[in-house]
């Protein structure tokens, strides 16, 4: 499990950068490596927001119990 918790955290990361970059610089980096619109920056989209909903499990845990407890547990 932590392993699927490292590589969702570094996608949700990747994509938070990705807007930091719209919004400063109005540059899609995704796009502009893999094309707008096309199927291969979809998939990263999708996968960028499907580990976006994945994170909210630990978030959900570490709030249940405690975070110093959810770190533990990792």
């Amino acid at each position: 499990m932590k392993s699927i918790n490292l590589v969702t955290l570094l996608l949700v990361i990747i994509g938070g950068l990705n807007w930091g970059l719209v919004g400063l610089a109005d540059v899609d980096l995704v796009a502009a490596l893999f094309g707008a619109g096309s199927m291969l920056s979809r998939i990263v989209y999708v996968l960028v927001g499907a580990s976006a909903l994945w994170q909210l499990y630990p978030l959900t845990r570490a709030t249940q119990v405690g975070e110093t407890l959810a770190e533990a547990g990792r």
